[in-house]
């Protein structure tokens, strides 16, 4: 964990406490080849050392490939669901054609260019459709610390994948899946995630779940502009004082400086704080 994770590790944890439920921790290692082994073990270690303790046993989703297969089932017999032959190099000569080349680090809108078939071409991803009779106007809905928010999934980032040309499993799919599995009523995160919460509202519509409510936490950036992380070296936390990693993130999300002997002390006396702010 960087100092970034532990804003939004923070902020959940504090937020399902005022909410008096539980906090669920959860490791979203679909993604297998970019997950070191051990590294989630450590994850853990650090949550333990600041005092942030999980009411439940962590749910790997490496391990959920059965119930996103299940839902992928569901969406492609309700007409959901088409292959895919593009390659990431195809979606970006099909908009450098049509003069729509997206700007580097800018998330690409895929043209479609599959969706009525894949005219010979190999099927490698399946995507979602986003564009059907009923289902064109923008979703909206309101973000605890930004507010109103409103996407048009279709204009805006058009059928996205839910099954990649590798065989694993897309992000907005398995969130989904794992959040209504889980009985998930409240989704703390970083502000990153925002722009993926259409994406998931408009599956958790046509899948038949409950939208949980949204907080998206406030993003420490790098020294180059961009999202704190470990790829424009972000440091990974120390340990050694937990309540000051603690104060760092509380000062992030706005919250008053706190003096406590111990990271458990300072959890409790950080709450109503956050339950004045946050919980109405």
């Amino acid at each position: 964990m960087h100092a970034g994770s532990v804003v939004a590790a923070l902020a959940s944890w504090l937020d399902a406490r005022a909410h008096r439920g539980q906090w669920l921790v959860r490791i979203e290692d679909t993604d297998t080849p970019r997950c070191p082994p051990g590294m989630d073990r450590v994850i853990l270690g650090q949550l333990e050392a600041l005092g942030l303790h999980p009411d439940a046993p962590p749910l790997w989703q490496s391990q959920r490939s059965v119930a996103y297969q299940h839902a992928l089932e569901q969406l492609v017999a309700n007409g959901w669901v088409y292959a895919c032959g593009c390659s990431r190099r195809d979606v970006d000569d099909a908009l450098s054609a049509a003069g729509r080349k997206p700007a580097r680090h800018a998330p690409r809108l895929y043209p479609g260019t599959c969706r009525d078939g894949l005219h010979g071409k190999t099927p490698r991803s399946l995507r979602m459709r986003t564009q059907r009779v009923g289902n064109t106007t923008p979703i909206h809905w309101t973000d605890r610390r930004l507010g109103a928010q409103s996407q048009d999934v279709a204009h805006e980032v058009g059928d996205f994948v839910l099954k990649r040309a590798d065989g694993l499993w897309a992000y907005q799919l398995a969130v989904v899946v794992d959040d209504a599995w889980q009985a998930v009523s409240h989704v703390v995160r970083g502000e990153d995630l925002a722009d993926n919460t259409a994406r998931q509202i408009l599956l958790q519509r046509v899948l038949d779940l409950s939208t949980p409510s949204y907080l998206h936490t406030p993003l420490l950036l790098g020294a180059d502009g961009h999202k704190l992380s470990k790829q424009n070296g972000a440091e990974p936390i120390s340990l050694h004082h937990p309540v000051v990693v603690l104060q760092r993130a509380a000062c992030e999300l706005e919250l008053p400086a706190i003096d406590a002997p111990s990271a458990a002390h300072w959890l409790q006396a950080a709450l109503p704080h956050w339950a004045a702010r946050w919980v109405a």
